[in-house]
């Protein structure tokens, strides 16, 4: 944990620790300070450092408000100052200031990669037509912005003139910085590390996807878990339940059994001191800042505490195909060059009628082509058949016309024989989009297209199969192409062919049957599957408002793997919650147990209350840096 030494409040705090500590220390073997003067010297660091409790504590005792932990320590101070304890009531005071201190330490390092989203945002822009920096909050959409080497994109836009590369660390979570050129979508609170760009604006500073971010984690860093509620819930009737408590350790003995009147007080107060909940009540929050800290560091907005409560518990997780499983662009899958026709011309032939055609398969064809190293042939006369395929003339070919399109299409205008119907047969089967071309009045060759699966696809679904967790594949593609997907990544629950309406619908039937679902998608079309889900999860959120705003967790780098994280970060977070819970309840029990039997001790009791505070919160803040895939 980072301690703010440059603090001065904080060295005068660990100063008046050190001084109040080693007078404790004489005082138990026996050397105290003169009696006329100790009562004054130990005042000085109990008002001037626990001035603050004490006043909260006073107050609470006006407004009766017994729930209040400063009046535990209050009641503790001047009951201890009363027996004359003074050097105990002064390394009560302080050593519990310390504790909160410590809390407040916890939290700001917790949230510490919360905090650096807001102090790298740019808030000076250069206005390319005013010739000046302006305010980033006054420059309106399609402006044109001027960003210089080294400096932090301040608004979203499309770049105009200039190419670069940036890093894109800050929304996505990826190290490695990309290239970037005139026509690229560019975000704002990104570095601009290597040349001049001009930027043309797309959206104001409040609507930025940088901004939203901002936003949207500091509301989750708000949002408090169900384990967070319930603690605090819980302290609200254990601080009247130990004062009552405190009252019947030192009113049993002394006026039922007619014991030591000082000796069963400082039981009592001993009792109230240790019972203070500071490290229960400080365990949720730190781990919960923490864990969210971590997974913003990495891509990963999570809107709330709940929801990491809720994906260390999950029991079923279903996913899109398009755009989460698979990139959503097709690419050439399969090549059959036909009655001899060669590879190259096939291909390049193809590209050159493709060429004119911004449909996506088109696109497909011709990078495919120049992959290859095949540069497409010249055509002309191009004519696009809508929903059939197209014509066009080449210039190359020894055949002019070429065909390019749909089995039927061909149909229309040649024979095909068995071995092109069922290469197109087969390629259905996979779930595949075939492309046939002809050349004159002959088939020269199908080409096979499909959705590029992402490369850690099939590795994150393995480990999602490694927790135990059910898969299910909820897609609007077809039923051959969903199961196609389905064997390639190893998931064997498909449903393929669904509307968002049926999609909500399988999402009411996983509920029903598991309890805890999450859903996975892009965030446009899966909005309502998103929505009902237990979490619901935004792959590629980077950009897109309508992610952004409608999933519980977004991921903005696109990583299916980032969930196999975000599930052992998850489980990990409440394991520490309850670990740390469980273990200053257990300390609280122990001294509780000593006070009614009469043999606690005060000095021993808040140093063992700040130090399992210490030590909840060191564990907690660990959480930062988890990063051990196979680690629980």
């Amino acid at each position: 944990m980072k301690l703010p030494l440059n603090d001065k409040k904080f060295l005068v705090l660990l100063f008046s620790i050190s001084i109040v500590v080693v007078l404790e220390i004489l005082s138990i073997i026996g050397v105290n300070i003169p009696l006329p003067y100790a009562p004054f010297i130990f005042s000085i660091f109990i008002i001037g450092i626990g001035h603050g409790v004490l006043k909260d504590g006073i107050k609470a005792i006006f407004k009766l408000n017994f729930s209040s932990i400063n009046l535990l320590m209050t009641i503790a101070v001047v009951a201890a100052f009363y027996l004359g304890e003074y050097p105990e009531a002064a390394v009560v005071i302080v050593l519990y200031v310390l504790g909160e201190r410590l809390e407040d330490i916890g939290l700001e390092n917790s949230k510490s990669a919360l905090d650096k989203l807001v102090s790298i945002a740019p808030k000076m822009a250069f206005v390319k037509e005013e010739n000046k920096n302006v305010p980033i909050n006054k420059i309106s959409i399609g402006t044109i912005i001027q960003v210089k080497p080294g400096e932090m994109i301040p608004l979203d836009g499309k770049i105009i003139s200039g190419q670069t590369t940036v890093d894109e660390a800050a929304i996505t979570g990826e190290p490695i910085p990309k290239d970037k050129h005139p026509g690229d979508f560019l975000f704002a609170g990104t570095l601009n590390k290597d040349s001049f760009i001009e930027i043309k604006t797309s959206k104001l500073s409040v609507d930025t996807t940088f901004s939203k971010i901002i936003r949207l984690t500091f509301e989750a860093a708000a949002a408090k878990s169900d384990t967070q509620k319930f603690i605090q819930r819980f302290s609200k009737f254990y601080t009247p339940t130990i004062i009552s408590l405190a009252v019947l350790v030192f009113a049993i003995p002394v006026f039922i059994l007619h014991l030591d009147f000082d000796i069963w007080l400082n039981q009592a107060i001993t009792l109230l001191v240790i019972a203070c909940p500071c490290a229960l009540v400080i365990s949720t929050p730190v781990a919960i800042y923490a864990a969210i800290g971590n997974a913003s560091a990495k891509g990963a907005l999570i809107k709330g505490g709940k929801y990491i409560e809720s994906m260390a518990n999950l029991k079923a997780i279903a996913l899109d195909k398009t755009r989460t499983i698979t990139y959503g662009n097709p690419i050439v899958s399969d090549i059959f060059p036909l009655n001899g026709t060669s590879r190259e011309e096939l291909l390049a032939c193809t590209a050159g009628t493709e060429l004119f055609s911004e449909h996506p398969l088109a696109q497909a064809i011709v990078t495919a082509s120049r992959k290859e190293g095949f540069e497409p042939h010249k055509a002309e006369a191009f004519k696009s058949i809508m929903g059939k395929g197209a014509i066009a003339k080449c210039l190359v070919c020894e055949d002019e016309t070429v065909y390019v399109g749909k089995l039927e299409f061909i149909k229309e205008y040649h024979k095909v024989n068995d071995e092109t119907e069922k290469i197109v047969e087969q390629l259905a089967l996979e779930g595949k989009t075939s492309v046939v071309v002809s050349f004159g009045d002959t088939v020269a060759g199908i080409i096979g297209l499909t959705d590029e699966i992402k490369p850690d696809s099939v590795s994150a679904i393995k480990e999602l199969q490694k927790l135990n967790v059910k898969l299910i594949m909820l897609t609007g593609d077809s039923e051959k192409a969903a199961h196609y997907a389905g064997r390639q990544v190893g998931i064997e629950n498909v449903f393929g062919g669904l509307l968002p309406e049926d999609k909500s619908e399988k999402i009411k039937e996983l509920l029903k049957e598991f309890d805890s679902v999450v859903m996975v998608g892009d965030g446009i079309n899966d909005a309502p599957a998103l929505a009902l889900s237990t979490v619901g999860i935004a792959m590629g959120a980077a950009g897109s408002d309508t992610a952004i705003e409608t999933a519980n967790i977004a991921l903005m780098n696109d990583k299916l793997s980032l969930i196999p994280f975000l599930i052992r970060l998850s489980k990990k977070t409440l394991s520490r919650i309850k670990f740390n819970t469980i273990g200053a309840i257990g300390v609280k029990l122990v001294f509780i147990t000593l006070a009614f039997m009469g043999y606690s001790n005060l000095v021993f009791a808040i140093a063992a209350d700040v130090g399992v505070t210490l030590i909840v919160i060191l564990l907690s803040l660990n959480l930062m840096t988890f990063e051990n895939a196979n680690s629980l």
